[in-house]
């Protein structure tokens, strides 16, 4: 398998095509820009709330009341040490209804602070634009277990920012459609997840290497909105520090578009430290989470969501900057979490006790009873592949993690700090923390996120030729076919197709595509489709045997009329087709043109119609093999009816009448021997008589040869049917005499005509 590096420049692998990146977002005006239209910075505003204390410690509340709008919420306490043991609950009323949501629960532990954290608290929970709260917290009834201390509640508004020049990035659109409120449940009470920093004494960065990088961004913005945190800041936006670090490596992945600090409006005023990066230098594994928050947000609100979750962790935490190294809104935009370098192996705050080798990403929303949309997960998995493939890990493979802390996960392992455990190298927050998170079912996902982004792909079927024929499992062409197929995995982690002729290339295609055309020289051949991942690891489908053929089917035995029995009008005589065809690889059907279309299968070799009387009709005939190759042939024909006073008369007849009749007029015998006698030219006879109950027998000679006795008898009266037929293959001059048998009984017959084919 060839092994392909691409440079941590790139924002889109050459192979992918129908791509959309992000290009920025426009700060508005009460949000601060620069001169040059440049994206500038969103300061978010909080307020604060203090909850009432009651029975001796271990139940709290907020009333409901009245407050500035906000749309993220959290819990935090005095010491950052301290964890909540028992539930969190808070309601929002709707800014623009008024409307009071249901109880939602909050998890009681967002981890322990960073080095110089103030505070402790629970996960932020984004409730969008509201006006009004009502918070009710309780230890479960346990007398022993005391709320924290300095309990608070923490309202953010994230702030507004225009978001005209921000799009879906580098996604399919089977991968972009945003999800609707309805599809993403918003979390239910009872419902909490975790995310958890490192202790402060596993976050110490490494010394400074020689390399340098400018910082993430360093905006200044020309409008401050009022209430910001000092009279220094409504003055110049504080710039990031210049930061020094680790270099980045090259990947076998390509990198994904990802929305930096400033594009989604980062105020990188209010975290002003430099960044830490990983003591090892490079990243062993990828933490997946969620947010832990309602999945009702809007994709077009994401960038406030990522704004509120900043200034939840910095303002409200003591947090030096947001915990995770990315997140994912519905929509799979990626969004710069901590600063230092997207491509760098930052020191995250997400998972307690092994920060130090691992790099977070999460997803904005909660997934315990609903899934997260594709273009999520496709957005964690093109993430995980770039950032694990920096460092030469495989996905799908298993990875040894030193513990930082002691601890224990939600499935009840243990350990101490300093023992070494295995990890897949994507998992989830709870495979290395007591928390719910990622939430039950985007953890049950995390095996198709690894299949995803190691690749190779999935699925890989072809599923048509077009232009071609099947028979068997044999298709059959002239020679231009094109090739259909489907795959699993999402078309932007696929860098591109090949079709294969016998083994060899023929077409190249894009990851995106689902067919290629191709031409083939007569012959059989082995037709596969070959699919790269972008990790280059390569499946090749199932093969399809194609047989280019451009040989016609033949008629051996050309279509020919006749009379056939049945009941006889003048404008429909009863006439029976027939032919035969071959092919030498594969027949398919034959068809009739004219006068009539109809179609037949290959082994059909004959069909009856009817013709109208009088009249010259031509029967034109088509037949295909599977490769569309095809050959024509055609008969012509005329039925003639002839009536009783054409023939040569011997006995006693009876003329009758009735509208019955052909010709209104029949004649009929009860005389031993009577006979009528008709004369042609024509290939194809048929005798017409009525029938009755007490009907008799008759005998019909041909050109003076007696060749059948007909017994006309008949359960229920029949009129104008034709008994008796008589076919020759060539058309020449004959005589059709009747005559009556005089049969016991029954001795009567009535005659209606002779018809002929000429």
């Amino acid at each position: 398998m060839r092994r392909r590096t691409w440079g941590t420049a790139a924002t889109v692998a050459a192979g992918l095509t129908g791509v959309l990146v992000f290009q920025g977002m426009k700060g508005s005006a009460d949000a601060g820009s620069d001169v040059d239209g440049k994206p500038g910075p969103v300061k978010a505003q909080s307020r604060t709330s203090k909850l009432h204390v009651g029975d001796g410690g271990s139940d709290a509340s907020l009333g409901r009341r009245d407050v500035e709008p906000f749309s993220m919420l959290g819990l935090t306490w005095t010491d950052p040490a301290a964890r909540v043991a028992g539930t969190v609950e808070v309601r929002t009323r709707a800014a623009a209804s008024g409307q009071w949501s249901g109880w939602l629960r909050l998890d009681g532990d967002s981890g322990q602070g960073e080095s110089g954290a103030e505070r402790g608290g629970t996960e932020p929970a984004w409730v969008g634009p509201s006006n009004g709260v009502e918070v009710r917290v309780s230890s479960r009834g346990k007398t022993s277990a005391k709320l924290p201390a300095g309990l608070r509640l923490d309202m953010i508004d994230p702030g507004k920012a225009s978001v005209t020049d921000m799009n879906p990035a580098a996604f399919s659109a089977d991968e972009t459609t945003e999800p609707s409120p309805s599809d993403s449940a918003p979390a239910e009470p009872g419902q909490s997840a975790t995310m958890q920093p490192e202790p402060s004494t596993s976050q110490e960065p490494p010394a400074e290497p020689s390399v340098s990088e400018p910082p993430s961004a360093s905006l200044t913005p020309s409008v401050t909105p009022s209430g910001s945190a000092s009279a220094s800041q409504s003055q110049a936006q504080v710039p990031s520090p210049t930061v020094n670090g680790p270099t980045a490596p090259p990947s076998t992945a390509p990198r994904p578009p990802i929305t930096s600090r400033a594009g989604w409006g980062a105020d990188e005023s209010i975290s002003p430290e430099e960044p830490g990066y990983l003591p090892g230098g490079q990243v062993k594994a990828v933490v997946v989470h969620h947010t832990a928050e309602s999945n009702a947000y809007t994709c077009a609100e994401a960038p406030a969501v990522v704004r509120g979750i900043y200034a939840y962790h910095v303002k409200q935490l003591g947090w030096k900057d947001v915990g995770y190294n990315f997140l994912v809104d519905k929509c799979g935009t990626v969004y710069e979490g901590r600063k230092g370098g997207v491509d760098r192996p930052v020191m995250g705050a997400h998972a307690y006790g092994f920060n130090a080798e691992t790099t977070g990403i999460s997803v904005l929303g909660t997934y315990t009873d609903v899934a997260p949309s594709q273009a999520a997960m496709v957005s964690v998995a093109r993430i995980a592949a770039w950032k694990l493939g920096q460092y030469g890990v495989n996905p799908t493979g298993t990875v040894t993690l030193t513990a930082g802390d002691s601890g224990r996960n939600y499935f009840g392992k243990t350990w101490t700090k300093g023992a070494q455990l295995p990890f897949p190298a994507i998992h989830g927050h709870r495979d290395g923390y007591n928390t719910q998170c990622p939430g039950n079912t985007f953890y049950g996902q995390l095996s198709t996120v690894r299949s995803w982004a190691a690749g190779p792909v999935t699925g890989l079927a072809i599923k048509s030729v077009t232009g071609a024929g099947m028979s068997g499992s044999t298709y059959y062409t002239k020679e231009a076919v094109t090739v259909n197929w489907a795959f699993t995995t999402p078309s932007s982690l696929i860098e591109q197709y090949e079709l294969l002729v016998d083994g060899k290339p023929v077409a190249t295609t894009a990851g995106t595509a689902t067919s290629a055309k191709a031409t083939l020289v007569r012959g059989s051949h082995s037709v596969t489709v070959r699919a790269t991942h972008q990790s280059g690891k390569q499946v090749t489908s199932t093969a399809a045997a194609v047989v280019a053929e451009t040989t016609a089917p033949t008629f051996t035995t050309k279509p020919n009329l006749a009379l056939r029995t049945g009941t006889v009008n003048t404008t429909a005589v009863p006439v029976v087709l027939a032919w035969k065809t071959t092919d030498n690889a594969a027949l398919k059907d034959v068809r009739l043109t004219a006068p009539v279309a109809k179609t037949y299968g290959p082994t059909t070799t004959s069909a009856a119609h009817t013709a109208k009387s009088g009249t010259a009709t031509a029967w034109s005939m088509t037949v295909y093999d599977h490769a569309g190759n095809t050959a024509s042939a055609s008969v012509s024909g005329t039925p003639v009816i002839l009536q009783e006073t054409a023939a040569t008369k011997s006995g006693t007849w009876t003329t009758k009448s009735s509208t019955s009749y052909l010709g209104g007029k029949s004649s009929a015998s009860s005389s031993k021997n009577a006979s009528l006698a008709w004369t042609f030219t024509g290939k194809s006879a048929a005798w017409v008589v009525s029938r009755a109950a007490t009907s008799g027998q008759a005998h019909i000679y041909v050109d003076g040869v007696k060749t059948a006795t007909v017994d006309l008898k008949s359960a229920t009266t029949k009129y104008r049917d034709a008994i008796w037929t008589k076919t020759w293959t060539t058309s020449a001059k004959h005589t059709v005499k009747i005559v009556v048998a005089g049969t016991s009984g029954r001795p009567a017959i009535t005659t209606d005509g002779l018809v002929y084919l000429k």
